[in-house]
């Protein structure tokens, strides 16, 4: 592994524990965001030469703290009438002994702080989960970008725009409670979902899974479980997160290839991971009538991890979870699924009435989903030299390298599979 691997690695596993501890102390989002990736650009410039520290969150901590001390520190100079400023800054210089001794400390109540800092209703609800994937998921603007479907200076203006106005309302780093906490709820299993949906399937780069990510949002969800355990969507959130990592020992190759869903050694799937999936998945259902959309999408992943080979697997049962999604959550992303379990269950003619409705979807035309879907479904129909470009089409967009492998080696041999 190189150094600047190295310090990756680092960095994708400590800057969100950083940006929730300096944020409880600083008490700007913003300003702890900026200092943290001053930290990590210092490590960058000089871990390479001198080696990686024994603590790396030691390190990194510490120097991300000296320079909010400095950037406070100017600010007073240059403005001596901010009294508070001065104030916030005596008190961070009394606590920077504590903030490296609670380098030891469980954090998991910062993270859980922070999001819901992030996801106050003062912003709106796409500034809310913009910063939320900064922060925690230690995602980049283009990465964020993808998730929303939008282009990358929107979600940088969403970012600024959300620092801005969590400094200027004052809002307390804390965790609400009671009607608050409820309101806040849902904008938070949203930024949960979309960091593991990130780690899931990894938008670019060189690993088309990213665990770190995973694991982190598994976390996060059963934490928030067990702080509100009366809430079903919470629940099936935590469920599907689990129904899905118990495939991960199946999904990737020996050299970390995708292995598509219907290829996978079944045997290699974490059983344990599975029954706990589906417990919780009960205990969801057993709360209301009417499952939410993140509870459907756990009952669509039970589904798999119900079947004991691919032929065994419910599609009839999936693509009605589908439709009920649709209705519940509709989106692009959505439909492009349902096509998908429309064309396992009844036929690919009748996936591709769904995709071929999607094909002027503004919103899918700098995705790679669409025609790597709709390749699939030609495949399956017979239709080679149209899945072939399709395929290609696909691979020109993928941003993830070893997703544009695969698409690449479709569209030279143009066969049927499944994701």
């Amino acid at each position: 592994m190189t150094a600047t691997a190295a310090i990756e690695a680092v960095w994708r596993i400590e800057q969100p524990k950083l940006a929730a501890r300096l944020t409880r102390s600083l008490r700007d989002v913003g300003l702890a965001e900026e200092v943290v990736q001053d930290a990590f650009l210092a490590a960058l410039e000089r871990w390479p030469g001198e080696g990686i520290p024994h603590n790396p969150a030691a390190w990194l901590t510490r120097v991300a703290t000296n320079r909010a001390l400095d950037r406070l520190r100017r600010t007073v100079l240059i403005d001596g009438k901010h009294r508070q400023l001065a104030i916030d800054l005596a008190e961070l210089e009394r606590e920077m002994p504590d903030i490296e001794a609670a380098l030891d400390e469980d954090i998991d109540d910062d993270l859980l702080r922070l999001i819901f800092t992030a996801c106050h209703p003062v912003l709106p609800a796409e500034q809310r989960a913009a910063l939320a994937l900064r922060m925690l998921g230690g995602l980049s603007t283009p990465q964020i970008a993808r998730a929303f479907l939008v282009l990358e200076a929107t979600v940088a203006q969403r970012i600024v725009r959300a620092k801005r106005t969590l400094r200027e309302a004052g809002i307390a780093f804390e965790m609400p409670r009671g009607q608050e906490r409820r309101e806040r709820l849902g904008a938070v299993l949203e930024v949960i979902y979309l960091i593991f949906n990130e780690g899931y399937v990894a938008s670019a780069g060189p690993d088309w899974l990213r665990t770190d990510l995973c694991g982190e949002a598994m976390r996060l969800g059963r934490q928030l479980a067990a702080l509100v355990p009366q809430e079903p969507e919470t629940l099936g959130l935590v469920a599907l997160m689990e129904l899905s990592v118990s495939r991960f020992g199946a999904r990737i190759d020996a050299v970390g290839n995708p292995v598509l869903l219907l290829d996978q050694d079944r045997s290699r799937w974490d059983w344990s991971l599975i029954r706990r999936g589906l417990d919780g998945l009960n205990r969801a259902m057993a709360l209301t009538p009417t499952p939410g959309p993140y509870q459907l999408q756990a009952m669509i992943a039970a589904c798999h991890a119900r079947a004991v080979s691919a032929a065994d697997t419910d599609w009839i049962a999936i693509a009605a979870y589908y439709q009920a999604l649709a209705l519940a959550a509709p989106s692009p992303i959505v439909e492009v699924n349902r096509a998908v379990a429309a064309g396992m269950a009844f036929g690919p003619a009748q996936g591709l009435v769904i995709v071929d409705a999607l094909r002027d979807e503004p919103r899918l035309k700098d995705t790679h989903l669409l025609p790597t879907v709709r390749g699939d479904l030609l495949a399956k129909l017979g239709r080679m030299d149209e899945a072939r470009a399709e395929f290609r089409r696909a691979a020109g967009l993928a941003g993830n390298e070893r997703e544009r492998a695969l698409l690449l080696a479709r569209a030279g041999g143009g066969e049927a599979n499944s994701r």
